[in-house]
């Protein structure tokens, strides 16, 4: 029994040690990998090139014991960056399916397509599919001709700031902590009490900037009645045909429409390959497929239908429609 008992301990211990200089065996496909590109249809040498946006904006990304995910913001400017490279890719359409995030995020993205459309010189036309609202319509901005799906709900053209409170839950259990500050706004937005009424002036303030800098981009890329900008500074949301008629969209359509739109803008043929950029092939492909990123969604080894709150954990400033955030989005 003790001999046994030895070999076992024996052959653990090698099988540990040969596992601290084996190669690292991946058992699933993550950030790590490169993005490779995949036609999904037509033969042409000009190509346009489809990326999903989905998923609440951000710039977090997430590791697992197995898998990792680079954040939204990293993934999408990486397939422009990849596809700035590539001479033929004359046009870029995206399908945004999101309620906004983070307003940085946002603003990143939007800056990143506007980099590409100067840099490129490619054409850029934007989807608005379920979702597309606050940060989702702010990143379709720079499109040269924006689409809604006829279902879509767009517009929540504002921002909102999260802020946690604990302080009424500390105060029932008898809880406290112990501040010193510098100044007196240092520890302004505070969890642990209550905020003064300057620092909510303060908080409203710069709110009320940030919602100005979004609706001053929507006036600059959009032809917008000047009678009809009041309801849409309200921040609330639009079926598809209201955002068409308040000048929010250019046409209310399927993808197939926008897709043959795109190649009349960026002047290609009809057989113009359309691609898209995954980590991995998918049988049977197409362009309703949003799998060419990780962001947006966690990646679960075991999906329990758990909201992803870890956006809403960071107080901060947001392009979001909440009410349209989903944690498996």
């Amino acid at each position: 029994m003790l001999r046994r008992t030895v070999t076992i301990a024996v052959s653990f211990a090698c099988i540990m040690i040969a596992g601290c200089v084996a190669p690292n065996v991946k058992l699933f496909t993550d950030a790590t990998d490169p993005l490779k590109e995949f036609a999904l249809e037509g033969e042409a040498k000009e190509k346009i090139l489809i990326i999903p946006i989905k998923g609440v904006i951000s710039d977090f990304s997430k590791k697992g014991m197995l898998l990792s995910e680079p954040g939204m913001v990293q993934d999408i400017v990486s397939q422009l960056q990849l596809a700035e490279k590539d001479p033929d890719i004359k046009a870029v359409m995206f399908t945004i399916d999101s309620p906004g995030g983070a307003v940085t995020a946002s603003d990143i993205l939007y800056h990143e397509i506007m980099r590409f459309k100067e840099k490129s010189g490619a054409k850029v036309t934007a989807v608005l599919m379920n979702v597309a609202a606050s940060g989702g319509y702010y990143v379709a901005l720079p499109a040269d001709y924006i689409f809604a799906h006829p279902t879509s709900v767009t517009g929540s053209i504002g921002v909102i700031f999260l802020r946690p409170k604990v302080y009424g839950l500390m105060e029932k259990i008898g809880v406290d902590v112990a501040v010193s500050t510098s100044g007196q706004n240092k520890d302004m937005g505070s969890p642990f009490r209550e905020a003064t009424e300057e620092e909510t002036e303060i908080f409203q303030a710069l709110t009320d900037s940030l919602g100005t800098r979004f609706t001053d981009l929507v006036l600059k890329h959009r032809q917008i009645d000047p009678e009809k900008f009041g309801n849409i500074t309200s921040a609330r949301i639009f079926l598809a045909q209201e955002a068409k008629d308040l000048g929010l969209v250019d046409e209310v359509g399927y993808v197939s429409d926008a897709l043959f739109k795109t190649k009349g803008l960026a002047g290609l043929p009809e057989n113009s390959k359309v691609v898209v950029y995954r980590r991995n092939e998918y049988p049977d492909d197409n362009f309703y497929n949003t799998q060419s990123q990780f962001s947006g969604s966690s990646l679960p080894l075991v999906n329990l239908g758990l909201p992803d709150l870890e956006i809403f954990s960071q107080p901060g400033f947001y392009y979001l429609w909440p009410a349209g955030f989903q944690g498996d989005r």
